[in-house]
């Protein structure tokens, strides 16, 4: 557990007491902080004060006596409509931070790695932790993906934490400062939090904004917000930045050309592995990650050798298109961490023959830009809130059948294409959804998915 030197004797409200938000809380006990918890769930509560947490509403909290608010980062500050507490602390002038702000105070001596980005955040978070830990560096991995940053040990020199950072977060980090910071890509996402696209730009781009000479800053520059950002911050001139690229050239960066990873960090175009044969990290998208990865590696002066057996033998993650085996010839794939448009396009490119189970909360945007992706789809298996809608989308595109849920679509799927009998057939599980319909969240709805698959093996032979 983090220490929160910078608070201690300081009275700090927290606010969101999840995962992230309780893990807050007993750092900033423990480091002798005086702390007033709350969250509007009575379970979340009872469990704070259980441990010996004070709970206190915020309307009862005297917000002039306070030196913080630690918000957790599913909690709203300013759009659509601030919580009452994030209201009455803006009112008083207290500072409103999230849990990277702490990390960034708490005297812990190791360099801070930050990844953000509307897609392929958790892959690359997870793929730098694992080159780095493989070339025997100590290495702390967590924030929106794994442990909590609070739950995070402290680190001394020479060891890195590697976090992955949501816009929500970034927005509640005003004095960090990362040594390497990493933007993937931007598309439109949780616009009702920030106002508006400008706003989710503006909170990505903090990911950046307390670098100075001798930080990194690692960007993507295939799409337009990115590009922007890219070329403001070339403009500035006050630290090394590193472009990144799966579409064309990125001179002085890293990028993939068709299918190889090309170093150009030395202007020498260097020829560094074919990515096409990484099985677990298929598809453009995950080109991407790569070429982010390696450059983030290689700036951690992680030799290229130690860069590429740890990316050759990344696992890949849960949840992103993970292949859970093959049952009579038919491939099952687990991306329910897809949860908009964008992210399901990732998957629908990389498999042949597909039939895909699609579904759930629908985000803004829905199914737009998935056109051009439906010549590989053999049928869409509809679930969820979104069924009806998307059906809408795609009856004269694809074959569409009504599901309801996830059990009876895959089995639906499952039987299509035992029927089509297509050579490399793949039930794809990627909703284009938020998973709250049904789930409590999208790891729930790829754990049933996978229990699902594990029960129809018991009926046939499966295979790796």
């Amino acid at each position: 557990m983090i220490a929160c030197e910078g608070y201690a004797t300081k009275h700090v409200a927290v606010v969101g007491l999840g995962k992230s938000g309780l893990a807050a809380a007993r750092a900033l006990c423990r480091s002798g902080a005086r702390v007033l918890a709350w969250d509007d769930g009575e379970a979340a509560r009872a469990q704070a004060e259980a441990e010996g947490i004070p709970v206190r509403d915020p309307a009862r909290i005297r917000w002039a006596a306070m030196d913080a608010l630690v918000l957790s980062p599913g909690i709203p500050h300013t759009f659509p409509k601030p919580h009452e507490a994030a209201r009455l602390a803006k009112h008083a002038g207290v500072p409103i931070i999230g849990d990277a702000e702490l990390l960034a105070t708490s005297g812990a001596s190791a360099q801070m790695i930050a990844i953000t980005g509307t897609n392929g955040k958790s892959t690359t978070t997870a793929l730098v932790g694992h080159i780095l830990e493989n070339a025997g560096r100590d290495v702390e991995v967590g924030g929106n993906l794994g442990p909590a940053i609070c739950d995070m040990a402290m680190m001394e020199v020479g060891s890195a934490y590697v976090l992955e950072l949501s816009s929500y977060q970034l927005e509640l980090c005003p004095t960090a400062r990362f040594k390497v910071g990493v933007l993937l890509n931007i598309t439109p996402d949780h616009l009702d939090r920030h106002g508006g696209m400008g706003g989710y730009v503006r909170a990505k781009k903090n990911i950046f904004r307390g670098q100075g000479s001798g930080d990194i800053s690692v960007v993507g520059i295939d799409d337009e917000a990115s590009r922007a950002i890219f070329d403001e911050l070339k403009a500035k001139n006050d630290r090394k930045i590193i472009p990144i690229s799966c579409a064309g050239k990125a001179p002085g960066g890293v990028y993939v050309d068709g299918a190889t990873l090309i170093d150009d960090l030395q202007n020498k175009a260097v020829k560094v592995m074919d990515v096409a044969k990484l099985a677990h990290l298929p598809g453009r998208h995950n080109a991407q990650n790569i070429a982010a990865a390696y450059a983030t590696a290689r700036m951690m002066n992680v030799p290229v050798g130690d860069i590429v057996k740890g990316i050759e033998s990344f696992p890949g993650l849960a949840h992103r298109q993970e292949r859970l085996g093959a049952l009579n010839g038919v491939a099952f794939v687990n991306d329910s961490k897809a949860t908009n448009g964008e992210a399901a396009a990732k998957a629908l490119a990389c498999y042949d023959n597909i039939y895909w189970i699609a579904g759930g909360l629908a985000k803004d945007g829905g199914l737009a830009g998935l056109e051009n992706l439906m010549s590989a789809v053999r049928g869409a298996f509809l679930i969820g809130d979104a069924a009806e809608v998307f059906a809408g989308f795609l009856a004269d595109k694809v074959k569409v059948e009504m599901c309801g849920d996830l059990e009876t679509a895959t089995k639906t799927a499952f039987a299509a294409a035992q029927d089509d009998n297509l050579e490399d057939a793949t039930v794809l599980l990627s909703p284009a959804c938020a998973s709250f319909d049904q789930f409590r969240s999208f790891e729930h709805r790829g754990d049933a998915f996978r229990a699902i698959f594990e029960r129809l093996s018991t009926d046939g032979a499966a295979s790796a």
